[in-house]
C-alpha cells in the first residue's frame, strides 16, 4: 500500500504539472498572437513597396507621354478629388471649305450635289475615328520597357559602417552600409573565406540596392556588395576614394534608368551578369565599357584583372 508521504508526493507533482501546463498553454496562445501580427505586419509592408512601385511606373508614364506629345487630361476619381489619366492626342479634324459659289447663277442642284458629296466623305472619315475612340477607349496605352542592361541596375556607392560574423552562419557577414539614404541598409555578405572581418569596417564599396530583399539564415539582406571574382579569391570593388554614399555609377552609352525593385522572374540582373567584368586593368565594366562616379572617376579592383564581377 502506498504511505501518505507517497501519496502526498504524487498530489504536489501532479499540481506542478497542471501548472506548467497552464504556463504552456498561455505561452502558445501568446505566441500564435505574436506571429498573426508579424504575418499582418509584413503583408502592410509589401502592400507598401507596391505601391511605391506603382507610383514609380506612373511618373514613368508621364515623363514618356509628355515626351512623345501626348496630352493629360483630369479625370474626378472615387474620392471627388482629380487623378491624371494619359489619353493617346487625336489629331484634330480639318473642317470641310466651302467653295464660294462661281457666279449668281449658281443651281440649287449644284448645292445638293455639294451637300450629298460631303456626307459621303462624313461616313467614309467615320469608321477611322470610331477604330480610334475604340482603341484609345480600351485601357492605359502601353508603356515600352526599357532594354535589359546595366542601365536596369541602381548600382551605388556605400559605406560600410560596421560587419560582423552572421550568427548563424560561419560563411557570411552581417554589415550596416550607408547608401545616400535616411537609414543604413542591412546587407549579408558571404565574404567570410575571402576578405577579412577587420578589411570590412568602414570602408567604401559599390552595392546592387534594387535587389527584392531576401532572407538569408534568419537575416534580410537589403543590398548586395559588388565584388570582383575568380575561383580561388574574390576582392571588393574600390569607387573613388572621393566618392561618397549615395553617388551613382554610371555606364557610358547605357542610360541609367533603373527599376524600383528588379523582378526576380524576369532575370535581369542574370542577364547582365556574364557581361560585367574587370579589364586588364581591373577596371570594372559592362561589355567594355567603364563603372564610373560622373566626375570623380572609375571603380576598380585591386589586383583581380579579366574576371567576373559580381
Amino acid at each position: 500500500m502506498a504511505t501518505p508521504e507517497l501519496l502526498q508526493r504524487l498530489e504536489k507533482r501532479a499540481l506542478i504539472a497542471e501548472q506548467l501546463i497552464d504556463v504552456l498553454r498561455n505561452e502558445v496562445a501568446e505566441l500564435k498572437k505574436a506571429s498573426e501580427s508579424l504575418g499582418h505586419s509584413q503583408l502592410e509592408a509589401e502592400n507598401e513597396q507596391l505601391k511605391q512601385e506603382v507610383e514609380e511606373w506612373k511618373s514613368r508614364l508621364v515623363q514618356l507621354e509628355l515626351s512623345h506629345g501626348k496630352t493629360q487630361v483630369p479625370l474626378p476619381a472615387k474620392n471627388g478629388r482629380m487623378t491624371t489619366a494619359y489619353l493617346a492626342s487625336v489629331p484634330p479634324q480639318t473642317p470641310p471649305v466651302e467653295k464660294p459659289p462661281t457666279s449668281e447663277g449658281a443651281t440649287q442642284d449644284g448645292d445638293i450635289a455639294s451637300d450629298n458629296k460631303g456626307k459621303k466623305k462624313e461616313k467614309k472619315a467615320k469608321p477611322a475615328t470610331e477604330s480610334k475612340e475604340k482603341a484609345g477607349g480600351k485601357g492605359a496605352v502601353t508603356v515600352e520597357e526599357p532594354p535589359v542592361d546595366v542601365g536596369r541596375l541602381d548600382l551605388r556607392v556605400g559605406r560600410i559602417m560596421t560587419a560582423k560574423r552572421h550568427p548563424d552562419a560561419d560563411a557570411l557577414y552581417v554589415e550596416e552600409v550607408d547608401v545616400g539614404e535616411d537609414k543604413p541598409r542591412t546587407v549579408v555578405s558571404g565574404l567570410v573565406k575571402f576578405v577579412p572581418l577587420e578589411a570590412m569596417q568602414n570602408r567604401l564599396a559599390v552595392l546592387l540596392c534594387n535587389l527584392k530583399p531576401a532572407k538569408m539564415r534568419g537575416v534580410t539582406s537589403e543590398a548586395m556588395v559588388m565584388c570582383a571574382s575568380s575561383p580561388d579569391k574574390v576582392e571588393i570593388l574600390d569607387p573613388p576614394e572621393c566618392s561618397q554614399p549615395g553617388d551613382e555609377i554610371h555606364v557610358e552609352g547605357y542610360p541609367r534608368v533603373p527599376d524600383p525593385v528588379l523582378n526576380p522572374k524576369k532575370k535581369i540582373f542574370e542577364t547582365v551578369a556574364p557581361d560585367l567584368k574587370t579589364d586588364m586593368e581591373g577596371v570594372a565594366t559592362y561589355k567594355g565599357s567603364p563603372f564610373t562616379v560622373p566626375g570623380k572617376g572609375v571603380v576598380k579592383a585591386f589586383t583581380l584583372f579579366g574576371v567576373n564581377v559580381k
